[in-house]
């Protein structure tokens, strides 16, 4: 009964270790600028499978795919820009978090900008609305009456 359970741990450390060690890419950088450039490349894309997830920490043979071409990319010297562009070129716009600001992408990035402007707007308007009426709701009359109640408790 002890041999069993010890080979059962033993198959389930095999299995637990061997899980992990097929997900892991070693990637040799030489120069700790490249490897932040090739992470910080990773980290921008989005996988083209998986729902808004970075092909750096996507699991899915295509982002694999990917992070491969940017490393061979990045060793061949090549820029972010042209690396981004290559990417793009291949697997579409979808890839970038950021989309570029280009005429078909000006409503997306203009329109928080406007609705932030429109939101201020519609504020102010309603601030002077109410300064306006709440001071033509009062008549003279009442005016002179609030004042005689407050100058009344203020000398008591």
């Amino acid at each position: 009964m002890a041999l069993m359970r010890t080979m059962a741990t033993l198959l389930l450390l095999v299995l637990a270790f061997g899980a992990g060690a097929g997900g892991i890419e070693l990637r040799e950088f030489d120069d700790p600028v490249v490897e932040k450039r090739y992470n910080d490349l990773t980290a921008s894309m989005r996988c083209p499978l998986c729902e808004n997830q970075a092909i750096d920490d996507s699991d899915a043979p295509i982002s694999g795919d990917m992070r491969e071409r940017v490393y061979q990319l990045l060793q061949d010297g090549q820029s972010d820009i042209e690396i981004i562009n290559h990417m793009v070129q291949r697997f579409g716009e979808y890839i970038l978090y950021n989309p570029r600001l280009e005429s078909r992408t000006y409503l997306l990035w203009g329109l928080p900008i406007a609705l932030v402007l429109l939101g201020v707007i519609v504020v102010v308007l309603m601030v002077r609305a109410r300064r306006n009426a709440s001071a033509k709701a009062l008549s003279a009359e009442e005016r002179q009456r609030i004042d005689a109640l407050t100058n009344r408790k203020r000398s008591s």
